[in-house]
C-alpha cells in the first residue's frame, strides 16, 4: 500500500507545483521542456529499458509520436487548467478522463458492457458538468473566462484520456512499457525544446529548477504506480480506484485549505459524483465479478 500512497502524493504534489508555477515566475512551457529529459534520465537509470526486440518497436512509430506530442500538450494544459479552474476541478477532470479508455475498451478492445460500467459513465458525465458550473460567471470575470475555464478543464479530460488510451494500446500490442516511457518522454523533449528554441523563449533559472523538480515527480509518480500494480497483482482495480479516490480527496483538501479555493455546492457535488463514478467503474465491477 505504501508504493499507491507515494504515487498519490507524487500526483498531487505535481499539482501543487504548477498551481505556484505563475506567481514564482515560472514558465510552465520551459518548466515541462525540462521535465522530460529528468524522467527520461530517471527511467533509463531505474527501470533499464530493453531495446533488444527494436523491430517491435519501430513498427508502433504513430504511437510513439502521438506520445510525445500528447504527454507535453496535457501537461501544459494542465497548468492553465489549474491556474484558471484550481487545484481541486482541474484534478477531478484528470481522474474522470479514465472512464474514456472504459469507453474504448468497448469500442475498440470489445469488453462486455456491464450494468456498473453504465452506471459510472453516467455519473463520470453528471461530475463533470457539476464540476464545471460556476456562480455568476458574468459577475466575476465574465463569459470569456468562464467558457476558457471550461475549455482547460475539457482539454485535460481529453488529452490524459487520450494519452491513457494510447499507453493500453501499446501494452495490447505486447509493447514494454519501460522503452515506451523512454522513447515517449525522448521525443517530448525534442519536439518542446524545438518548439521553445524556434520561440527564441528566453530561459530562467526558477522554470529549469521547477522542470527538474517537476521530473523526478512525474518519473516517481509512474514508478510507484507501477510497483503499487506489482504488488496489487490479483487486484489491478484496488489500485485504480485508490489512485484516483486519493489524488481526487488529497487535491480537495490542498485546493480548499491551503489555496483557499473556493467550492460551491454543485463543485463539492461534482466531487461526490466523481468518487462514485470511479467506484462504480472499477470496485462495483469487482465486486460484480465476485458475486
Amino acid at each position: 500500500m505504501h508504493f499507491l500512497i507515494i504515487s498519490i502524493l507524487c500526483s498531487v504534489s505535481v499539482s501543487v507545483l504548477l498551481k505556484l508555477a505563475r506567481r514564482n515566475g515560472v514558465n510552465i512551457a520551459q518548466a515541462v521542456a525540462i521535465n522530460y529529459p529528468v524522467a527520461a534520465a530517471c527511467t533509463w537509470f531505474f527501470l533499464r529499458p530493453d531495446f533488444s526486440d527494436w523491430h517491435t518497436y519501430s513498427s508502433h512509430w504513430i504511437i510513439f509520436l502521438a506520445l510525445g506530442i500528447g504527454l507535453p500538450l496535457g501537461f501544459i494544459v494542465l497548468g492553465r487548467a489549474i491556474e484558471q479552474a484550481g487545484m481541486v476541478k482541474t484534478d477531478a477532470a484528470q481522474r474522470l478522463s479514465l472512464f474514456m479508455p472504459i469507453v474504448a475498451a468497448f469500442v475498440l478492445f470489445g469488453e462486455t458492457l456491464s450494468t456498473n460500467k453504465i452506471i459510472g459513465i453516467a455519473l463520470a458525465l453528471m461530475a463533470l458538468l457539476t464540476l464545471l458550473y460556476r456562480e455568476n460567471p458574468a459577475k466575476s470575470k465574465g463569459k470569456d473566462d468562464f467558457l476558457s475555464t471550461a475549455g482547460y478543464l475539457f482539454g485535460v479530460w481529453l488529452c490524459y484520456g487520450t494519452t491513457d488510451i494510447l499507453f493500453k494500446q501499446m501494452a495490447k500490442s505486447g509493447t514494454a512499457f519501460a522503452p515506451t516511457l523512454l522513447v515517449s518522454f525522448i521525443l517530448a523533449a525534442i519536439l518542446l525544446i524545438c518548439y521553445l528554441c524556434l520561440r527564441r523563449t528566453v530561459w530562467n533559472a526558477a522554470s529549469i529548477l521547477a522542470g527538474l523538480i517537476l521530473g523526478g515527480l512525474n518519473f516517481a509518480n509512474i514508478l510507484f504506480y507501477i510497483r503499487a500494480h506489482q504488488y496489487f497483482q490479483q487486484d489491478p482495480s484496488l489500485v485504480f480506484a485508490g489512485m484516483n479516490l486519493g489524488v481526487i480527496t488529497l487535491a480537495t483538501i490542498i485546493g480548499a485549505f491551503v489555496f483557499k479555493e473556493k467550492i460551491n455546492g454543485l463543485n463539492a457535488a461534482g466531487i461526490v459524483l466523481a468518487i462514485a463514478a470511479i467506484w462504480f467503474l472499477f470496485y462495483g465491477s469487482r465486486l460484480n465479478s465476485l458475486l
